[in-house]
């Protein structure tokens, strides 16, 4: 048996004969003990051979004593687990519809955002108001910073500053009929901005995951239905091609250059945030001023195409759940659905108990030069490898649509105090009375 602070140990198994020198001392010694100490084993059986009193001078307790100092001093030396540092990301076109949605998506994530933005003599920050902070607060967490997808120094500044941990390209001339109005511009921008945004990642040497908003006009005169991420494109506008551009460059650098790269395509997705000359929102705006006496007509182009319609706040879930994979891959996000032109005329102008046969004219300056007939997505890799799926019909997105815009333009008109919503979604004119507005399914009291 051996001793540690005057009281009986265990003996072990494990053990070791002392040294000739200390069998030496045991002999001058007036207490006895074994011959064996314990060298192995838990904590504190290690313990009780550096605390052995009768070893003080013996070669294997200095042997153990400069072994434990060596493990206390790497232990004291261990740097300390840094805090959960808080992720930031970098949204162009953060001022868009889908910019918006997703800069409040991250913000309730836990996320810094940093919203580029262009230089203009005029505000264009409409659609987040609701969330923006004052860059005096002491801590703002959503920042907008002046930039250009068409200055290369102006990217590169920006990321070596922020250093973002997600990049989220939205920005873009993204209006199909006009890019055959500008289609150097669309393409500087929607192809060759994507380009320069890719290059300021690789030359300023972080390592960020990167969204690129692909789109489905790539598919343009469709060689498969449903489209999915095999299907090969075909692109029938400027801007589809300019977006064709963008999408190869985004998969040439993640394959050259070893970036988390992926692509986004996305199929047609609307909000009460549309831009009022996209159709949808042209549609539900109108429906609603012709309600409100305020409009009498609507021109339209082609109500033939058909397309694959969903809600944008539910797509920029997807654009978050495509960086958080440990693998850069392509998506295409759809609802699997198609509906006609002349459909979502039928359940905006339903909506309010007009028939949309007396109001809309056709003007042939609204058709494309090159048309495209349909398209309607099959996201079955997206919904399986990321679990994602669509949560608002198409029947409800243009009735939230229908309404957010007659809520907006009966305040313009009449006021608030004037201006009532009855349940079928109809305005009433009568006084004192409150509106509800609703935008993307939230339901806002003035």
């Amino acid at each position: 048996m051996f001793y540690q602070n005057g009281k009986k140990g265990i003996p072990s198994e494990i053990g070791k004969k002392f040294p000739d020198e200390c069998v030496d001392k045991r002999r001058n010694s007036r207490k006895s003990f074994t011959k064996e100490i314990l060298i192995a084993g838990t904590k504190p059986e290690r313990e009780r051979l550096f605390t052995c009193p009768w070893h003080i001078n013996c070669s294997l307790y200095r042997k153990n004593r400069r072994k434990k100092s060596f493990i206390m001093n790497r232990r004291k030396n261990r740097p300390k687990k840094e805090l959960a540092r808080e992720r930031v990301a970098l949204i162009t076109g953060i001022t868009g519809q889908d910019g918006s949605y997703l800069a409040e998506f991250l913000l309730i994530k836990g996320y810094r955002v940093y919203g580029l933005m262009r230089r203009s003599s005029s505000f264009n920050t409409g659609r987040i108001d609701h969330i923006y902070q004052d860059p005096h607060d002491p801590n703002p967490r959503l920042q907008l910073i002046y930039g250009d997808l068409n200055d290369a120094s102006s990217l590169n500044k920006i990321l070596r500053s922020i250093q973002p941990d997600e990049i989220y390209n939205l920005g873009a001339q993204s209006h199909v009929r006009v890019s055959f109005d500008v289609p150097e511009y669309t393409a500087e921008i929607t192809g060759i901005g994507t380009l320069r945004l890719l290059e300021a990642i690789r030359d300023s040497g972080i390592q960020p995951k990167f969204y690129q908003a692909a789109s489905s006009e790539m598919f343009g005169k469709v060689q498969a239905i449903p489209q999915n991420e095999q299907t090969p494109f075909y692109p029938r506008s400027p801007y589809g091609v300019a977006k064709v551009y963008a999408y190869w460059i985004t998969v040439n650098y993640r394959e050259a250059y070893n970036l988390f790269a992926c692509n986004g395509i996305l199929f047609n997705h609307e909000s009460p945030r549309r831009g009022e000359t996209f159709v949808s929102r042209k549609i539900t705006k109108a429906a609603a001023r012709i309600k409100l006496g305020i409009q009498k007509e609507l021109f339209l182009g082609n109500l033939e195409a058909r397309r694959d319609w969903g809600f944008a706040g539910d797509y920029v879930e997807a654009m978050w759940l495509m960086l958080q994979q440990n693998e850069a891959r392509d998506y295409v996000i759809a609802t699997g659905t198609h509906y006609s032109v002349k459909d979502l005329l039928n359940v905006a102008f339903g909506v309010l108990d007009l028939d949309w046969q007396e109001y809309v004219k056709i003007d042939a300056r609204y058709y494309r030069p090159t048309e495209v007939d349909l398209l309607v997505g099959d996201s079955q890799k997206a919904r399986t490898q990321l679990g994602w799926q669509p949560r608002m019909s198409f029947q409800d997105l243009i009735r939230t649509m229908v309404n957010a815009d007659l809520e907006e333009e009966s305040k313009r008109l009449y006021g608030i105090n004037y201006v009532m919503a009855d349940s079928e979604g109809s305005a009433i004119y009568e006084p004192n009375k409150l509106v509800e507005a609703v935008d993307g399914g939230h339901s806002l009291k003035w």
